[in-house]
């Protein structure tokens, strides 16, 4: 049915719920802030992290800039590879690549972490583009990322009636599917991931899939 499959990282190909949260945990306590039920802070994961320090915890903008510094002081050499691919994620994508499908990824997390963690889950292989945000913090809006990886897969100047058709885009948050809609692709969301009750369905997902099943027999068909 598609041609191009882009794909959200955290939450949709691999479940990094400890490493993510134990790394927000660690920065937060250089600002006296105590959160021991790391359950508490999931809601993180998904939208840049510059933002949620703001929105979540009131951070100036250079209290938000060293708060990711921090984190990334236990993400790099820990935290990135606390972290798991979801069963079923490796034959969903040799699937769609049997397919001829391009598949790219397109994450707010910064690029050379996106390439680390495909690398070292031997997945990186599937994917024909792989776009992440800057370690400056540039290019983190999931609308950014989006842009830059239709760029690179050479569909950025199709028609978006003919993107629609031909693109889908993948992700667990509402972010996904706001991007998936900036740039006319079908928005296609999971449950297995990190959204809320209800979000995906808010935000217009136009195919919902509760399992890695799902999702292959809707973007692959069923073999």
């Amino acid at each position: 049915m598609f041609q191009y499959c882009l794909f959200d990282l955290d939450g949709t190909l691999t479940d990094p719920r400890e490493g993510i949260t134990k790394c927000v945990q660690y920065a937060l306590r250089h600002f006296g802030i105590d959160e021991p039920d790391l359950t508490k802070l999931e809601y993180l994961i998904g939208p840049p992290l510059k933002d949620s320090f703001v929105q979540y915890y009131g951070f100036s903008p250079e209290q938000s800039r060293e708060a990711i510094r921090l984190y990334r002081e236990r993400f790099a050499p820990t935290g990135m590879l606390e972290n798991k691919v979801y069963p079923g994620i490796p034959g969903l994508l040799a699937c769609l690549k049997g397919r001829g499908i391009k598949l790219a990824v397109a994450s707010s997390k910064p690029t050379v972490f996106i390439h680390k963690i495909l690398r070292h889950f031997k997945i990186e292989e599937y994917f024909d583009v792989i776009v992440g945000s800057e370690l400056d913090g540039t290019r983190d809006a999931k609308e950014e990322v989006v842009e830059e990886a239709l760029r690179q897969l050479g569909v950025l100047a199709m028609d978006k009636k003919e993107r629609h058709r031909l693109c889908a885009l993948v992700g667990d948050r509402k972010f996904d599917i706001q991007g998936a809609m900036a740039h006319g692709l079908t928005g296609v969301g999971v449950r297995f991931g990190f959204a809320l009750s209800g979000e995906l369905e808010e935000e217009g997902a136009e195919y919902i899939a509760d399992t890695v099943e799902d999702l292959q027999e809707f973007l692959c068909g069923n073999q």
